[in-house]
């Protein structure tokens, strides 16, 4: 029996990939991944040298059947994300599960854990995680209005992404809806520029234009 190996890669500190995701990158025979150029540079790092398959949101069904193929023929794989862990707000998600409706008990996936913006953002916000919920990354235009009025009356903490270029209108969207929520928001998590703010959607809104705004963001949302 073929086995899966969901594999966490670093958020950004590239000392954070583990002993045992560099074992199993190394003895696998194909490492599926978001971007085979980003995957690459990481690997190289380690003098890691396995075929990379290319598996993302637009990845088509003759890509999953590929995919299957190389399972069926006991060949183990590996599945890794740009960065973090696979199938958390990233198309590795749909990818395990129509494995699983292929294979049921017929595949093993295992999971090397690791690396994740959503738990470390979680675990520095000094709010309550006993119950949250995450909702990934904002619609970009349809639904997106419904994604805020929704998100900002949900009473436990909440937790999302967000991209450089939307942070702001983010923000501003928060602020419209609940001005004294108490947000954490977590930029460029174990990078060199690691910056944490904390305060309401306008307080952080003005200590963002403060500096200059570049990196991936994680906002969470203290309970009401």
């Amino acid at each position: 029996m073929a086995t899966l190996f969901v594999v966490a890669t670093p958020i950004g500190n590239l000392s954070d990939l583990s002993e045992r995701a560099k074992k199993t990158l190394s003895c696998v025979q194909t490492i599926l991944c978001e971007d085979t150029r980003v995957t690459g540079k990481l690997l190289s790092v380690y003098g890691i040298h396995v075929p990379l398959l290319s598996y993302h949101q637009h990845s088509g069904q003759f890509k999953t059947q590929k995919i299957i193929e190389l399972l069926e023929e006991q060949k183990d794989l590996a599945l890794v994300t740009d960065a973090g862990t696979p199938a958390i707000s990233d198309p590795g998600g749909k990818l395990v599960e129509e494995l699983l409706a292929h294979f049921g008990d017929n595949l093993t996936i295992t999971p090397i854990p690791g690396p994740s913006a959503l738990i470390a953002a979680l675990s520095i916000a000094g709010v309550s995680a006993d119950e949250f919920t995450f909702l990934g990354f904002p619609p970009h235009k349809k639904g997106r209005q419904t994604f805020f009025d929704h998100l900002t009356q949900m009473s436990s903490t909440v937790v999302i992404y967000e991209s450089t270029h939307r942070i702001l209108k983010t923000l501003d969207e928060i602020h419209k809806r609940t001005p004294e929520r108490h947000l954490i928001v977590c930029r460029e998590l174990t990078k060199m520029y690691e910056t944490i703010y904390r305060g309401s959607a306008q307080e952080v809104t003005v200590k963002l234009q403060s500096t200059s705004i570049k990196g991936e963001f994680v906002l969470v949302f203290s309970p009401l």
